[in-house]
């Protein structure tokens, strides 16, 4: 069963389950890459890593997708994380999709070169030359997307790709999530998307499942549109879809 709410924008679709929502999701994608792909040989899509994102990804294998006309990007990474370690975004993504199907082209960020504003400026002139056709995201516990927490979200953004500290609830999160055993395993700073280059994709497919998101998805909905609730940017978006549990949506049926 999907619960439609009528809340303007963005459109909130509401599934029984984790699973439910992230078929729905990965459905959805699978038909916004037929469009694009109507009009051009290539889609250009962000996917975000977080366990969030677990059933949506899962689902993906199950969608007749020309992975072949895909050019992959992820929306951030952790500055100065062992290379091999399973956090890394791009290891994240690596193992559960990059590497499962025939990508026309993978593009990671990397948060451990010497030069950390030469890879901002690098994966910058990538998006220019790819304009992002869909973003695949998830909302924070803080209400953030991709690492642009609260403190340094700007929805005016000069920037595609910019250095963040992160703050103490995101860093928290990941230890909530089980990524990390401890707060000061948790890196300090990363690479992040820009509000704005997030928010230049036509189709945003926002998958935000659990109890820990109900406040933000509520936030998201109801907060003034403003950097202090980042996701809130979502509402000046026409061609997002929340996908949501009955557990993140639980403050707003």
């Amino acid at each position: 069963m999907v619960l439609e709410k009528d809340l303007s924008l963005p459109k909130v679709n509401i599934y029984e389950s984790r699973k439910l929502m992230g078929e729905a999701a990965a459905s959805r994608l699978a038909k916004e890459m037929d469009a694009v792909l109507k009009n051009k040989e290539e889609v250009n899509i962000v996917f975000a890593a977080a366990p969030s994102q677990n059933e949506f990804l899962t689902a993906l294998f199950y969608e007749p997708i020309n992975w072949e006309q895909v050019n992959a990007f992820h929306m951030d990474e952790y500055i100065s994380l062992d290379e091999n370690a399973p956090q890394r975004f791009g290891n994240f993504l690596k193992e559960r999709l990059f590497e499962k199907f025939n990508f026309k082209a993978v593009h990671y960020l990397d948060g451990n070169v010497e030069d950390i504003q030469s890879e901002c400026k690098r994966y910058s002139t990538l998006l220019e030359n790819h304009p992002i056709d869909i973003v695949c995201m998830g909302i924070g516990e803080n209400g953030h997307l991709a690492f642009n927490d609260p403190p340094v979200a700007n929805f005016n953004d000069p920037e595609n790709v910019k250095v963040v500290t992160l703050d103490l609830p995101c860093r928290q999160q990941q230890v909530n999530d089980g990524c990390f055993a401890s707060l000061e395993e948790v890196p300090t700073h990363a690479l992040t998307l820009t509000i704005p280059a997030l928010m230049s994709a036509k189709v945003i497919n926002c998958v935000v499942p659990g109890p820990a998101k109900a406040t933000a998805v509520l936030n998201t909905l109801t907060k003034p549109i403003c950097s202090d609730f980042p996701s809130t940017a979502l509402r000046n978006h026409n061609g997002a879809i929340l996908f949501l549990d009955m557990d993140s949506s639980r403050y707003i049926r």
